[in-house]
């Protein structure tokens, strides 16, 4: 069966359809991932997005449960250059053509994933829609040009109630942004005493959970438009320890008064070299985010620079100047990607420890 991917520049791109016979809007991004594609696709990150790999092959070992980052993956669509036909894998429960129609996401092989890369990266972004009916391309392309696809993407993901993630040890909160499980499960492997609050959570109901530490989770969408998430977090970091990754990171600068802006065609896939400014070592790391901090609006009297971009000299990490709260724009928790940065997790618990002690020595 056939299926187009229409752009808002008037390309039109036809090849083989795969996963669910629907209609689907949304901003086209690329991902440089050799593998790991399940993880990316179940990120909550890419919601509102049309995925395409820049791997030749994708689906080859299939999907399983475990490997999950959320429950429901929330991108509109998948492209690739070929989706395998007959996967193999001991630990696979379906096929990646059928996981996709099962969660109504439409897939889209058979195209010059090359060139279609080159033309974002040229260009930068551009909406997109997948769809099955060529008499509609003049209708859909017309929506394209007027229509916000991206708007609420935090509302969309974000757990709708608490929930713990029990452990022994720290008690941290995560105010859910879109999280990805490997989050908690890097703060499981720590012991943590996680709970999972709603993006709308106040500053007062996270402090009446009495958390040592406070971790704001990666997500989707416009930094620029979470102003009450920004303003939860200027009164958290004055409280308790603050730890952000990707859009907790934007949020936490934009809390210390910088600014963000949109990248040309975003930072995605897990081969994107970091360096630490103040050891000059260099990592290599898991990335998905389209928009960045502007170094030019950061104060240095509220934030230090502590990790940038080797490609582009962006911004990828922050530390405040005032209160204990940092943040990386990276994804030190990784799924999929190398762990060089995982233990950015432990620095974590280390400030939570620190300032549990320093507070100690205040009252006696």
């Amino acid at each position: 069966m056939e299926r187009y991917l229409v752009l808002e520049d008037g390309t039109v791109l036809p090849g083989e359809a795969f996963g669910a016979a629907v209609e689907s809007y949304g901003e086209v991004v690329f991902t440089t991932g050799m593998m790991g594609y399940q993880e990316a696709i179940t990120d909550q990150s890419f919601a509102n997005q049309i995925l395409v790999f820049t791997n030749p092959l994708i689906g080859n070992y299939g999907v399983n449960f475990d490997d999950n980052e959320s429950l429901a993956p929330q991108c509109q669509g998948v492209i690739c250059q070929e989706v395998a036909q007959v996967p193999s894998n001991w630990r696979m429960s379906t096929t990646l053509p059928e996981f996709l129609s099962q969660h109504q996401i439409p897939g889209l092989a058979g195209i010059d994933t090359r060139a279609l890369t080159r033309k974002l990266r040229e260009h930068g972004t551009l909406r997109g829609a997948l769809i099955d009916d060529a008499t509609q391309i003049d209708a859909v392309m017309q929506k394209l040009q007027t229509t916000n696809l991206t708007a609420n993407s935090v509302a969309q993901v974000s757990t709708k109630t608490a929930y713990p993630n029990p452990g022994t040890g720290r008690n941290v909160v995560v105010i859910d942004y879109g999280a990805k499980h490997s989050i908690l499960r890097e703060l499981a492997r720590r012991h943590c005493n996680t709970i999972v609050l709603p993006w709308t959570a106040t500053a007062t109901e996270v402090m009446q959970l009495h958390p040592d530490g406070v971790l704001l989770s990666n997500g989707p969408g416009d930094p620029a438009e979470m102003h009450a998430a920004v303003a939860t977090v200027q009164a958290l970091q004055t409280q308790v320890p603050v730890f952000g990754i990707c859009l907790g990171h934007q949020i936490l600068a934009q809390a210390n008064g910088a600014k963000t802006f949109k990248l040309k065609f975003g930072h995605r896939g897990f081969n994107h070299p970091v360096r630490e400014l103040a050891t000059n070592r260099v990592m290599m790391t898991s990335q998905n985010h389209g928009y960045a901090v502007d170094r030019q609006s950061i104060d240095p009297q509220k934030l230090a620079v502590t990790y940038e971009e080797i490609n582009d000299q962006t911004v990828e990490g922050i530390r405040s100047q005032q209160y204990p709260a940092f943040s990386v724009q990276f994804h030190p928790d990784a799924a999929p990607g190398p762990l060089d940065a995982v233990t950015i997790f432990d620095d974590f618990m280390a400030l939570m420890d620190r300032f549990k002690e320093e507070q100690h020595a205040k009252t006696n």
